[in-house]
């Protein structure tokens, strides 16, 4: 035979093999349709689950106009420490769930304080019955609490309570996506994570993984500013394209004053057959103030829990 024939069927041959594969590859809509699947049954999953959460918080750079400059010094935390209202510096253990309020459409993410730069917080107990125990609380009213008190230790200048690490999957949540644009990118470095992740890192993942970039574009965002003004949110989920499993998120919302970004990475957990968050990065700036706070949570001691439904209150195993 004809080596330029034998040369042309190989060809073809690589051809008719090569497209079949290209075009099994799932479309962006099947993904996110996957991803919203997933998504409601991990929360479904993992309301039951509770997570101990190492959190540190640290100021990088005060305000410009704080008291630290009114003698001329620089802004430096190591020079302003004695004379800011808050600590430079935070270390905080918390028990991590995902709670629903009675009446609540969404889940909420709520961190349980038990122990400030280690010593014991006093007060949780009052503070756990007043959040889930008044029957006389409206849904509306405990979300706020249960927010608030989930951000009652933050530090720093910078307003914020947002800093759970589910909080960028919900708007992956199917009654969510019509809120955001999404389309796939090559752009696969986490903000917080500089220009070259190893291997070891959490935030790294496969290349089999889907990158999809996200932008908030309906009034009435997500997250709002301490004004109740619209702050839209951005950023990317890491996917998987076949099973719609979510291993990193990452969110940013910025306007004129303020710019946050949260990285959350997650693996496998074998005991509970889930993807757990196994550390949230966390940068924060004041555009005009000048402030700087950076923050890492480590998650782990991941372990069921049961709700008593007469009483609605967290017992753990």
């Amino acid at each position: 035979m004809n080596r330029s024939i034998v040369r042309s069927l190989a060809i073809c041959a690589i051809a008719l093999l090569a497209e079949p594969a290209a075009a099994q590859e799932p479309k962006l809509r099947d993904v996110l349709e996957r991803a919203g699947a997933y998504v409601a049954e991990f929360q479904r999953q993992f309301s039951g689950i509770v997570a101990e959460e190492r959190y540190t918080q640290e100021i990088k750079a005060v305000a410009r106009r704080s008291p630290c400059n009114a003698r001329g010094m620089p802004v430096a935390t190591r020079v302003c420490q004695e004379q800011l209202p808050y600590p430079v510096r935070s270390a905080l253990q918390s028990d991590l769930l995902l709670v629903k309020p009675g009446g609540a459409t969404d889940w909420l993410q709520f961190r349980d304080v038990f122990e400030v730069d280690g010593q014991p917080v006093r007060d949780r107990s009052e503070r756990l019955t007043r959040l889930f125990l008044d029957p006389s609380s409206a849904s509306s009213s405990q979300i706020v609490r249960i927010r608030d008190e989930s951000a009652r230790y933050n530090i720093g200048d910078i307003t914020r309570n947002v800093n759970v690490p589910l909080f960028a999957l919900t708007f992956l949540a199917p009654g969510n996506q019509a809120r955001f644009k999404f389309k796939r990118t090559d752009e696969r470095v986490p903000a917080t994570s500089g220009p070259r992740p190893g291997e070891g890192s959490p935030f790294h993942v496969s290349t089999e993984v889907w990158v999809v970039q996200y932008q908030e574009v309906r009034p009435g965002t997500m997250i709002h500013t301490n004004h109740n003004k619209d702050l839209p949110s951005r950023g990317r989920f890491w996917i998987e394209p076949a099973t719609g499993r979510v291993l990193m998120t990452e969110l940013v919302a910025r306007n004129r004053d303020l710019r946050a970004t949260i990285d959350v990475s997650y693996q496998s957990e074998p005991l509970l057959g889930l993807v757990v968050p196994i550390e949230m990065r966390e940068f924060y700036d004041g555009l005009r103030s000048g402030s700087r706070i950076e923050a890492v949570a480590t998650y782990g001691m991941f372990r069921q829990f049961q709700v008593n439904t007469n009483e609605t209150f967290l017992i753990k195993k």
